[in-house]
């Protein structure tokens, strides 16, 4: 398995401004890539040395790729994308939920990352990764436990690589399909703060003894 040399980034929100920040953190180079040129060169800017801006539609840069983009423009992207795409790792970390946060908004027995995998062109793997966190948490630093799910075995290394090179730990749960399962613990978390914990402070951490 090569080491991993640049991170792209589809997106730049305040999950991807999270998720670039520890990156560059972690000493890997960024590539920030926006539909709206302004705001991929804003973040870049911010990033400060290490980060560079892409054109949008055109072949990422990095071969691990960050789907950083709000669910119901995710599969847009990737059209937009196409065959750029073959032979990458594509990390999708959106939560599919309901504006009024009732449930989730994907098909029955399926995921977003599932529907995302099916407008992937073929050879680009899916990863689900990073939406059981809040970007203010991930951005503040600490060794979070980071669960991840995918089909392909050396695609989900590669994550795991990135994943602990950020100081996060990674936490496999299983194949693709437990997305599903990841998702709804997205949707649980926000029901969370909002209620019970009273606060987007949180975490989820695992104990293993």
């Amino acid at each position: 398995m090569s080491a991993i040399k640049t991170i792209s980034i589809i997106g730049a929100g305040g999950m991807a401004t999270a998720i670039a920040g520890r990156t560059i953190k972690a000493g890997l180079p960024v590539e920030v890539i926006s539909r709206d040129p302004a705001k991929a060169l804003a973040l870049a800017d911010k990033l400060g040395v290490g980060a560079t801006t892409g054109t949008y539609g055109a072949a990422p840069a990095g071969d691990i790729v960050i789907l950083a983009v709000p669910y119901s423009g995710a599969a847009a992207a990737v059209a937009d994308f196409g065959n750029t795409l073959v032979g990458k790792v594509i990390i999708d970390i959106t939560n599919p939920v309901a504006p009024d946060l009732s449930g989730l908004v994907t098909p029955s027995g399926s995921s977003g990352a599932q529907e995302i995998a099916k407008a992937v062109p073929a050879g680009a793997h899916v990863v689900k990764a990073f939406n059981t966190f809040f970007g203010h948490i991930l951005a503040r630093g600490g060794r979070l436990d980071a669960f991840i799910a995918a089909d392909d075995a050396e695609a989900k290394a590669r994550v795991s690589t990135f994943l602990d090179s950020l100081g996060l730990r990674p936490l496999d749960v299983g194949r693709l399909q437990m997305a599903q399962t990841l998702e709804s613990l997205g949707l649980l978390m926000i029901g969370l703060a909002k209620n019970g914990a009273g606060t987007f402070d949180i975490a989820l951490h695992v104990d293993i003894g």
